[in-house]
């Protein structure tokens, strides 16, 4: 097993990519909120008080991937060449999936599950008022499976 990478003998660093080549990167992450079959619907009909509940979690999920070196510590800020938040609709569930592209020395994976969750978070806060029960409790939403489908480093742009 190799050295830690973010610790050595003087304390916490920044890994070194000075020496890496700039390259072709993307980074596909996916995440899944559970909801009532009731929301579900009336998120696809619009007609959720708070607004446009995929709308705003599409700017949170794409502001959350452009911050993700100041929420992560010791994340390189990377120069992004785009960023899609799509959405994909169950019955009891909404599907966030987050493609995040960039020409630079590090991998996007960070960016892109960052995107996903705060996109999650944004749908659960846009919806509160239908989710919760008679004592202001959440036992049906939840977020799970969040996770990287897909990692990209290419010399070439795909």
């Amino acid at each position: 097993m190799k050295g830690l990478t973010h610790v050595d003998e003087k304390g916490v660093k920044m890994v070194e990519i000075g020496h890496k080549d700039v390259v072709y990167r993307r980074a596909v992450a996916k995440g899944r909120i559970r909801l009532r079959p009731e929301t579900v619907k009336l998120i696809r009909e619009g007609k959720i008080e708070k607004g446009n509940v995929l709308a705003a979690a599409q700017i949170a999920g794409i502001l959350a991937v452009k911050r993700t070196p100041e929420l992560i510590p010791l994340c390189h800020p990377i120069p992004l060449t785009g960023v899609d938040i799509t959405f994909e609709f169950g019955e009891d569930y909404i599907e966030v999936t987050c493609e995040v592209r960039a020409y630079y020395k590090t991998g996007v994976e960070m960016e892109a599950l960052t995107g996903a969750t705060v996109a999650l978070l944004t749908i659960w806060d846009m919806v509160k008022a239908v989710e919760k029960d008679e004592r202001g409790q959440y036992p049906y939403t939840r977020i799970e499976e969040v996770r990287v489908i897909e990692k990209v480093k290419s010399y070439s742009s795909q």
